[in-house]
């Protein structure tokens, strides 16, 4: 067998400038290797220039970021909502969700801040449509220009509107092109114990949610919520996609969420409590939101309900750690899978995990703003 590589053989030659020449010629190459191809994006200013801030937009914007702190610090009694769809793929979907948001603001404000849930990205496990951004067509093309317009454009459309947005950040480079139109944020259960996520929390302008692991463990979230306060420096990105040394002064703006775990879920009193222990010990304020899906209601959208109850219970009975609550939530309930023929797709219902209706919604935030209500009256 001739074991004899084009590199081998070039090494044989006598030493002279052509003959290194024709080894760098010769060389097997190694990089690049699975890379089909690199497509040159638009860059974060090009893309606020062709879709600014407009004056409205950045008022509900910087109201709602002020709001959410005020929360967290606990000089606003009110109770933080996050709720929307579980992801956004149809944009025409998405801003009539909105504009029946921003009326139920209006009537709920003096008890309930709400924001809505406006999530771009999709972490996967393994495979799966990765989130609007990513696959606007919701076919496998990765129209990525596409999908960043369409989500700058949405957060603009929205936010003028009145309703601040939240989202997921998955991506450490989306954060340039979107992140001014974004009131609050959160961190995944799955990136909380990436150090680019806990870097590039650091450096983001509004407030922070940090998701306990999957397994139901707390000790992820509580480390990036720590790492996160402190200043970083790390490889980024600027507003001219130039690669950059990134510095940040770190972000104090951080709380937990609890989303259950794969053992159990953790919305009950014993684990609020536990929780609460746990951040005293790790020096952070004891402020707790819990997601009402997830582990917490089996991915059963019906089940969200009991545990929205049960929470309004805990906070009712004087619980005043627990500062909000998240709901999935769409204009239909349930969920689907998305078809090959997107014209089957069926209006407002999620195409990944189950959400209430919209009506199952506001009859909840109609309870919860009657029983604070009630309390406050008393």
């Amino acid at each position: 067998m001739n074991s004899s590589t084009p590199l081998t053989q070039a090494r044989k030659l006598e030493p002279g400038p052509m003959d290194y020449r024709a080894i760098r010629l010769l060389m097997e190459r190694t990089q690049d290797l699975h890379i089909v191809s690199l497509t040159p994006l638009i860059t974060p200013r090009e893309l606020k220039h062709e879709l600014p801030m407009t004056e409205a937009a950045n008022r509900t914007v910087v109201e709602g970021r002020r709001e959410v702190q005020r929360i967290l610090d606990r000089e606003d009694p009110r109770m933080l909502v996050v709720v929307g769809p579980c992801s956004i793929h149809d944009p025409e979907a998405a801003l009539d969700y909105a504009r029946r948001l921003s009326g139920l603001r209006d009537q709920v404000s003096d008890r309930l801040c709400l924001v809505m849930r406006m999530y771009f990205e999709k972490p996967r496990t393994t495979v799966g449509w990765k989130g609007l951004i990513n696959d606007p067509q919701l076919n496998g093309s990765c129209d990525l220009p596409e999908g960043l317009r369409l989500g700058r454009k949405l957060l603009i459309e929205a936010n003028e509107m009145g309703v601040p947005c939240g989202t997921e950040l998955l991506g450490p480079i989306i954060p340039q092109y979107i992140t001014d139109l974004v009131t609050w944020a959160a961190i995944g259960a799955r990136t909380t114990e990436s150090q680019t996520h806990r870097e590039m929390a650091s450096g983001l302008s509004m407030p922070v949610g940090y998701k306990n692991g999957t397994d139901g463990s707390l000790d992820n979230a509580l480390g990036a919520m720590v790492s996160a306060r402190h200043p970083h420096s790390f490889l980024g990105m600027d507003a001219d996609g130039h690669i950059s040394l990134v510095r940040t002064t770190g972000n104090p703006w951080g709380h937990i969420i609890l989303r259950g775990g794969r053992l159990r879920p953790n919305y009950d009193a014993e684990s609020i409590a536990e929780t609460r222990t746990q951040l005293d010990k790790a020096g952070l304020d004891p402020v707790i939101m819990v997601d009402c899906s997830h582990a917490n209601s089996g991915k059963q959208h019906a089940r969200q309900e009991a545990v929205w109850r049960a929470l309004l219970d805990q906070r009712l009975a004087g619980d005043e750690s627990l500062i909000g609550m998240i709901l999935e939530s769409n204009i239909e309930e349930g969920s689907q899978s998305i078809p090959e023929d997107l014209s089957k797709l069926r209006y407002g219902v999620s195409v990944t995990d189950e959400c209430i209706s919209w009506d199952t919604t506001e009859r909840l935030i109609h309870y919860a703003h009657e029983r604070l209500g009630a309390v406050l009256a008393a």
